[in-house]
């Protein structure tokens, strides 16, 4: 390590430091002269030596008297400087300190979290090595003429004309699966680059990205285009990340961590599917990407687009006119229509309810005789369908019907999933792994059976009911290893599959144009659950997989969607018949309204994780006396009893958690600010008692 160079002056860094560490700003350094904010530096903490971000000139307050009470003498210096690397520009840090604060996460935390990784590792020597070899691989891309361009529809050229008059409200493109909402988001993004900008196209999975990223190759021939997700490797997701700092990447795609890409001359942001819960983060700092996409638009004055066929409600009550009850913040851009005028598939709705009988004690069959008969005559006219089944293995739980025991996690509370292909007990939860007993482990019966069924099963029963059937399945089980997910899918649009069974993993994004049949054959199970937006999930997971079929204007025509249910006259499945999704909404918010919940209230989460539940919940009860007063201030907040969480033990901890709940979200933020500082110092006290880590989640997707 170098010698640090003579300290004279003192700024302001940020470092990574754990939420509740009590580094909620800068920490004061020594250097030898000022140095640009955004600057990268490694810097002594503890008896580490860390990277950070400069972020003030005059030291961690900023400004003003505090900062002259530290005395420079106890202050330790900065040791390098990351030369050469652009700084982090103005508008990123203003985006991370947003998130930082209305996260309620430390900035530190939140700075260096969404940098790359690798990045945070190199010291000045290693970092002038890798520029060397990033300059020269990057070489300025030829810009060549697009390929021929598709014909638009009359609802395309009226949302791209939308999008050209000046504006500075978020864009909402809801459109109809099949509707053509790539090809706006496409023309979009040409006139940013015709104008030199750059472009942050973002997806809400992985698997998504490379269809997207072709998509986007094809038509943006010698355009320099990145992708930025966590299959990459270190290596290639510093490149990456690199390439669009610097500016030499004219297109960014990416899921959720994207957003946080530092853009010098960013010019379009698109949030495709925005309604999907992937672009919440569920641990750590717990942000939505398309919150802050929506934020740091607004902060660089370029316009966002949010499209989806299923809204959130949250981004359709924005997008709704004050006159009828909703924001008018966001403009909503309207495509009904598929391109080709084709039909969305006939929805059909089998009611269980009135297929044969089954003998006491044998197990219904997975699809019911007139949905199986359907498939088959698909297979027969050389089409291709789609069976929906969202739970994948083989069956969610192996039971012992001498004694009742069922293969429970030891470390959860929650059921060890049954995978036949490798015979093994696996907890989706905690990742605990066991082979599968040859008799019960209780009672020693070795009639142990499977109840329930995932994917795995299904596959291997249609199997048996379609002999004739070339059958394929996607799930996460199948596409874990690299590529997997990409032959999977070449498989289907080649047609060497007749049935694809899956998860929601192909029921969004991709179009398949050969498939003219889809089937939901377990949908009921989300109808009565205990979230409040289960039923929001449920219409959007069956609308995007409808979408799947028909999207041929050749065999649109008689494309169905088969729905089996038990309740056959729900009102998610009535609305589904007519893919009426502003009615749906309509209902859905009316009783949001009704029960004070999102978007008419903001809610937020404070979990608490101990050795114990009582350890848990002992932090919670003593968390709520140790603010509730702040609550009565501040006034409008509501803190709810703790309870324990849906799955209260995971990987033998307990977890618990209690709603914060205000009509304002000014208020609620304020309250969560004040508290903060309470929690942690009563965290602190809770430690001997068993509490392991709290956290509070903003804007929760589940209570």
């Amino acid at each position: 390590m170098p010698d640090a160079p003579a300290a004279t002056c003192r700024i302001g860094v940020v470092v990574e430091a754990p939420q509740h560490s009590g580094l909620w700003g800068a920490l004061d350094y020594l250097c030898a002269q000022p140095l640009p904010l955004g600057m990268l530096v490694r810097v002594p903490l503890g008896r580490r030596v860390v990277t950070g971000v400069v972020w003030s000139s005059t030291g961690s307050a900023g400004s003003g008297d505090q900062a002259e009470v530290v005395d420079k003498a106890s202050l330790k210096a900065v040791l390098e400087v990351l030369d050469g690397l652009p700084p982090l520009p103005d508008a990123w840090r203003q985006l991370v300190k947003f998130a930082a604060g209305y996260y309620q996460r430390s900035l530190g935390e939140m700075a260096l979290m969404v940098l790359p990784p690798e990045l945070r590792q190199l010291d000045a020597i290693q970092w002038g090595r890798r520029l060397k070899r990033l300059n020269k691989a990057m070489t300025e891309p030829s810009v060549t003429d697009p390929s021929v361009l598709p014909e638009l529809t009359a609802q395309q050229q009226a949302a791209l004309a939308q999008l050209a008059e000046p504006g500075d409200k978020p864009y909402l493109l809801w459109g109809s699966t099949g509707s053509g909402k790539t090809e706006v988001y496409l023309r979009q993004a040409q006139r940013a680059l015709d104008d030199g900008k750059q472009v942050l196209m973002m997806v809400p999975e992985i698997n998504l990205t490379p269809q997207l990223e072709a998509r986007v190759a094809e038509r943006f021939a010698g355009r320099r285009i990145v992708s930025l997700h966590s299959a990459l490797t270190p290596a290639q997701r510093l490149r990456n990340w690199l390439m669009a700092h610097y500016g030499h990447a004219d297109l960014i795609l990416g899921t959720r961590l994207s957003v946080f890409t530092p853009l010098p001359r960013l010019g379009l942001i698109v949030v495709d599917e925005e309604h999907d819960p992937s672009y919440k983060q569920q641990d750590g700092a717990r942000y939505s990407a398309r919150d802050l996409a929506v934020y740091r638009a607004r902060l660089e004055k370029v316009p966002v687009i949010l499209g989806s066929a299923t809204p959130s409600l949250e981004s359709w009550f924005n997008a709704l006119p004050e006159a009828e009850g909703g924001t008018g913040r966001y403009v909503r851009l309207a495509m009904p229509a598929r391109v080709g005028d084709g039909d969305m598939p006939r929805v059909r709705i089998l009611d269980l309810s009135r297929s044969p009988k089954q003998l006491r004690g044998q197990e219904p069959p997975p699809v019911a005789r007139e949905l199986l008969d359907a498939i088959a005559q698909r297979v027969e006219q050389g089409e291709q369908s789609l069976v929906l089944l969202n739970r994948r293995g083989y069956a969610p739980v192996l039971h012992c019907s001498d004694c009742g025991w069922k293969s429970g996690c030891p470390h959860c509370s929650a059921w060890r999933v049954f995978h036949k292909v490798d015979r093994t007990l696996r907890c989706h939860h905690c990742g605990f792994t066991e082979r599968v007993p040859r008799a019960c482990p209780d009672c020693g019966n070795t009639d142990i059976h499977p109840v329930g069924r995932g994917t795995e099963r299904l596959e291997e029963q249609l199997a048996e009911a379609l002999p004739q059937a070339r059958l394929g399945r996607i799930d996460a089980d199948v596409t874990k290893h690299k590529g997997a997910l990409e032959e999977r899918l070449a498989d289907v649009h080649a047609g060497e599959v007749d049935v694809l069974v899956g998860t929601q993993m192909v029921a969004k994004g991709h179009d398949f144009r050969r498939i003219t049949l889809v089937a939901a054959v377990n949908p009921d199970s989300a109808l009565f659950a205990s979230d409040f937006r289960a039923a929001e999930r449920q219409f959007a997971l069956l609308l995007q997989a409808a979408g799947r079929a028909g999207r041929d204007a050749d065999v649109a025509g008689h494309s169905e969607m088969w729905v089996q249910t038990w309740h056959p006259m729900h009102p998610l499945y009535q609305t589904l018949r007519s893919y009426d999704y502003a009615d749906f909404a309509a209902q859905q918010l009316k009783e949001r309204e009704m029960a004070g919940l999102p978007p008419y209230a903001s809610l937020a989460m404070l979990r608490a994780e101990g050795k114990t539940q009582q350890a848990a919940q002992e932090f919670l009860h003593a968390a709520v006396q140790a603010v509730q007063h702040l609550a009565d201030d501040i006034g409008g907040i509501t803190l709810y009893p703790p309870v324990p969480t849906p799955v209260q033990r995971v990987a033998n901890v307990e977890r618990a958690q209690l709603m914060i709940e205000s009509p304002m979200r000014p208020a609620l933020q304020r309250f969560l600010s004040q508290s903060q500082a309470v929690w942690l110092e009563l965290a602190k006290q809770n430690r001997r008692s068993g509490l392991i880590r709290w956290a509070v989640d903003v804007d929760p997707l589940s209570i």
